[in-house]
C-alpha cells in the first residue's frame, strides 16, 4: 500500500454541524430554542419576580381588576407552566437531535481516524523493513 500524501480517510467540511444544522431549522424550531434561552436565563426570573411583586400590588393597595386570592393571576400561570412545558419539550427533542447527531459524527471521526492510524502504521511497518534490508545491505557491503 503506497497512499500519496494527501491520502485521509476523513472528510474536512467547509461548515462545522451546527451551522449547517441551523439553516435547515424551521420556524416553530428556532422559537422555541430563543424561548428556552429566554426562559432559563436570571433576566427573566428577574422580570417574573417583579411582574408578581407588581401584580399583587396593585391587586393588594387598591380595589384591582383579580383581588386577594388572585384567581385570575394564577390562570395565567396555569397557562405559562403549560406553555413551558410544551416549549421545553420541544426544545429537549431537539437537543436529543443534535446529541445524536454529535454523537455519530464523534463515531465517524473515530472510524477515519482508525483507518488513517492503520495506514501509517503500515507505512511504518514497511518503513521498518526496507531498513532492516538496507542494513542488511550495508552489513554485506562493509563485509567485503
Amino acid at each position: 500500500m503506497t497512499p500519496n500524501k494527501t491520502t485521509s480517510a476523513r472528510v474536512v467540511r467547509a461548515k462545522n454541524w451546527h451551522q449547517a444544522h441551523k439553516e435547515h431549522l424551521t420556524s416553530g424550531e428556532r422559537a422555541a430554542d430563543s424561548m428556552r434561552n429566554f426562559m432559563g436565563s436570571w433576566g427573566f426570573v428577574t422580570g417574573f419576580i417583579v411582574f408578581m411583586i407588581l401584580w399583587a400590588t396593585a391587586n393588594s393597595v387598591a380595589k384591582g381588576w383579580d383581588p386577594y386570592p388572585f384567581i385570575l393571576l394564577n390562570l395565567f400561570l396555569s397557562m405559562l407552566a403549560g406553555m413551558q412545558g410544551a416549549i421545553l419539550l420541544i426544545a429537549a427533542r431537539r437537543q436529543d437531535a443534535i446529541a445524536a447527531a454529535l454523537a455519530q459524527h464523534d463515531y465517524d471521526t473515530n472510524v477515519a481516524a482508525k483507518k488513517d492510524i492503520e495506514m501509517l502504521l503500515a507505512i511504518n511497518n514497511r518503513q521498518v523493513e526496507m531498513i532492516e534490508e538496507l542494513h542488511a545491505l550495508v552489513t554485506k557491503l562493509s563485509a567485503k
